[in-house]
């Protein structure tokens, strides 16, 4: 197999997210990522920032963990002026994900506990939310999964700590290509790290063929937006595999064109609880009133996907023991 130097690799793929339209910006430090971070909220924003406003922001960025600012990024950030006004700061855009300002720079240093240099991050409105680590063709992929658990304990946290905001990590080894949620180390596994597909379930291994598919602008915006979702019972982030998120996408479809009906087959422990969440989730917000029934054989299944529902989202189910409920809970829209 031929050696392809790490740097190589590198720079073809900086190349290659700017021909997709990410906009190349040169960040050497934290100074660097901050002024970018304010340059790119204000134009996300359509605003300008004085000192104390843009210190707000800050302080409130810089709160909590990693599953904390998973939150945040999906709130609106309030901040207030001098003359005692109010107003909500946007981080993404979660409904229209395509109309954020994408960025990609390579080879930012922080300066932790040892200084780091981090090989590829993608920046969404001035905040690195996708890393992508590096390592030359014939050695183990688990190598890159390791560097970037050394760099969540040397650096991610330090300063600002904006690296904490990234939800997702790809690693690469050029022929081998896959990707995993941002967790704390101790609930981050190598066996959590996924191969995207196409939707024959066909493999996208090779990194050039993987950043056509999954790092395109608007597809990475969607999987952070509407893919990834925040466990609040184990306080941890969970993005879709790709045959879960061809699943909903095409559950959505079906809702949205067509009185059709249609059935999806998972197999057992293949994560059929959160493509029926996600799938729920994304119809009851298409449209007012809409409603999602789930119908079970067992009462054991009623209590689990119950329970998984509310860890996923906290109250997001409404169980009904009788028919005389379940009429009552379909006719009155004013039910959640």
């Amino acid at each position: 197999m031929t050696t392809q130097p790490e740097q190589l690799l590198e720079n073809n793929l900086v190349d290659q997210l700017k021909g997709l339209g990410y906009q190349y910006v040169e960040i050497k430090d934290e100074a660097d990522l901050l002024k970018n971070l304010q340059d790119q909220l204000e134009k996300h924003n359509k605003t300008k920032f004085t000192q104390n406003e843009f210190f707000q922001i800050l302080s409130q960025l810089g709160k909590g963990n990693i599953f904390e600012k998973a939150k945040t990024l999906r709130e609106k950030i309030p901040i207030t002026n001098d003359k005692g006004q109010i107003r909500h700061i946007e981080l993404i855009n979660k409904i229209h994900w395509c109309q954020n300002l994408f960025q990609v720079t390579q080879q930012v240093t922080m300066e932790g506990t040892f200084k780091n240099r981090y090989d590829v991050t993608i920046l969404i409105n001035g905040l690195p939310l996708v890393q992508i680590e590096l390592k030359r063709r014939g050695l183990e992929l688990k190598e890159a999964f390791n560097q970037t658990n050394r760099y969540e304990r040397h650096s991610y946290g330090s300063g600002a700590g904006l690296y904490q905001f990234i939800q997702i990590f790809v690693i690469s080894s050029g022929v081998n290509t896959k990707y995993y949620c941002n967790n704390p180390i101790k609930m981050r596994y190598f066996k959590q790290t996924f191969y995207w597909s196409d939707k024959n379930n066909e493999l996208i291994t090779q990194l050039k063929d993987f950043t056509d598919h999954f790092l395109e602008p608007c597809h990475l915006a969607k999987m952070v937006t509407k893919y990834t979702v925040l466990n609040e019972t184990q306080q941890m982030l969970m993005v879709l595999r790709p045959y879960q998120f061809y699943a909903v996408e095409s559950i959505v479809d079906r809702v949205k064109s067509t009185t059709k009906n249609g059935y999806i087959w998972h197999t057992t422990g293949s994560g059929k609880t959160l493509t029926s969440f996600k799938a729920a989730q994304i119809i009851t917000g298409l449209e007012k009133g809409l409603k999602v029934v789930f119908v079970v054989d067992r009462k054991d299944l009623d209590y689990q996907t119950t329970k998984e529902f509310d860890s996923f989202s906290k109250g997001s189910v409404d169980a009904t023991n009788d028919t005389q409920s379940l009429v009552k809970q379909l006719t009155n829209f004013a039910v959640s």
